[in-house]
């Protein structure tokens, strides 16, 4: 076993949180700062973790240890919303999201009915999330069947978590991305007994949004989820107030925008809702009821002017949240990016979003947001090894502001101002190394 290909040994800083909670006051006691620690990964696992002078008791003699001393260990990143597809238009001018769709994003996906094309932008998109401390990401592909198919193959080699599936869509969209009821349906269910389980890939039955779909996709989306209950739900919820209004007028037999997925079977502990800005109450107390999670996505919704997302209200209605770059109306594949634009949407609300928050948010929150908190999210034994190792200082700048900090809490908040990818020293997937800095 010594020095085999799945036995990794690291030592250095490590911080994690070792149980989710119900409030936000809670995380700080749940932080766990071990300042030269180590961890035993075996065969993909998390095998023994704790502190450097108690791991000399169970180490063999002649095991070799990779020794990260100035920087700072912590679980990988999850992502709980984001469109593979959309990576080459990041950063489209001047629309909000109805004539974003149109004007931008309908022809990028077009592209993707051609194998090699996604092959090509898959691998780019997973060293992207990689290259930024990703380690878990709930993903849009497009209608097509080839899009699914490159992006799993590719997570494959990685050996890396990734839960995604094939768009839904029979209306409002340019030919070249529809599908019909029954053939979104049978495309799904095959790559479901493809892809889902095998490995660490999981599968999303993925209605784009409710105007894209008719009630005869949607219905067909439900008895998916009837045939498949342990798949996964993802799609969009009350992005922009025009979108809103467009599926009141679409479904005008359903109380409000959740209301036609929940009709048609689509919420529960699997479903994950991207945006949720304008929830209404009643939409509030069914995401709680069905322990439907949401992903907010904050440099998105300041992109397409969409609206602040009131994260506070999810503590309050006991409602699962995550974080989601929402690449391409997202900014950023950087998390530390979306903490710091989090930071701001809360702060225009008069509402304070700490750092060890944040840090649950983009780990073991996100975790159970995704319903894998029992697999991801913190270093407890038995758990997937996937963590990031941070450089506090890659710039002049972060190391004067480091220099600086008097708690771990602080150097946390200023790497989630200040970071990005430059922060990112590796990433290691399943208990190997699959992104390194050079040097």
């Amino acid at each position: 076993m010594l020095n085999s290909p799945s036995t990794t040994l690291i030592r250095g800083k490590f911080l994690d949180i070792q149980q989710t909670v119900s409030n936000p006051e809670d995380i700080t006691q749940q932080m766990r700062y071990v300042d030269d620690g180590l961890m035993w990964c075996e065969n993909g696992k998390i095998h023994w973790f704790g502190t450097w002078q108690d791991a000399q008791a169970i180490l063999p003699k002649g095991i070799s240890v990779r020794h990260y001393p100035e920087q700072l260990i912590v679980p990988g990143f999850i992502d709980t919303h984001i469109h593979y597809p959309q990576t080459e238009m990041v950063g489209a001018y001047g629309e909000q999201l109805l004539s974003w769709l149109n004007t931008y994003t309908f022809p990028t996906e077009l592209q993707f009915q051609d194998k090699g094309y996604a092959d090509k932008i898959a691998q780019f998109f997973l060293h992207e999330l990689l290259k930024n401390g990703t380690t878990t990401a709930l993903v849009f592909c497009t209608v097509h069947l080839e899009s699914v198919d490159a992006l799993f193959e590719h997570a494959a080699q990685l050996n890396m978590r990734v839960i995604a599936g094939k768009v839904l869509m029979d209306r409002h969209a340019p030919e070249g991305l529809c599908d019909t009821a029954e053939t979104g349906y049978q495309q799904s269910k095959a790559l479901i007994e493809k892809w889902h389980g095998k490995g660490r890939a999981l599968y999303a039955i993925t209605p784009r949004f409710a105007p894209t779909s008719t009630p005869e996709q949607l219905a067909k989306a439900g008895q998916l989820k009837q045939e498949y209950p342990d798949v996964y739900v993802h799609t969009h919820l009350s992005e922009n107030k025009d979108e809103i209004a467009w599926v009141k007028s679409l479904f005008p037999e359903q109380t409000g925008y959740l209301d036609v997925y929940h009709h048609f079977g689509l919420t529960g502990e699997r479903s994950v809702f991207a945006h949720c800005v304008h929830l209404e109450d009643e939409e509030w107390n069914c995401m709680h009821d069905t322990q439907s999670a949401i992903a907010f996505c904050p440099t998105s919704n300041l992109f397409l002017g969409s609206g602040l997302f009131p994260l506070a209200k999810t503590w309050e209605k006991q409602v699962k949240v995550g974080l989601g770059t929402d690449i391409g109306a997202g900014t950023s594949f950087s998390q530390l990016q979306t903490i710091n634009e989090a930071y701001k949407v809360q702060q225009l609300q008069g509402n304070k979003l700490s750092a060890p928050e944040a840090f649950y948010h983009a780990t073991l929150g996100g975790a159970r947001a995704l319903h894998l908190d029992d697999k991801l999210g913190n270093f407890s034994l038995g758990k997937e090894a996937d963590f990031v190792v941070l450089d506090l200082h890659p710039t002049a700048l972060q190391q004067l502001r480091q220099s600086h900090a008097k708690s771990i809490e602080d150097r946390l908040f200023a790497l989630f101002t200040m970071g990005d990818d430059r922060n990112i020293a590796a990433t290691y997937v399943y208990g190997q190394c699959v992104y390194q800095t050079e040097g």
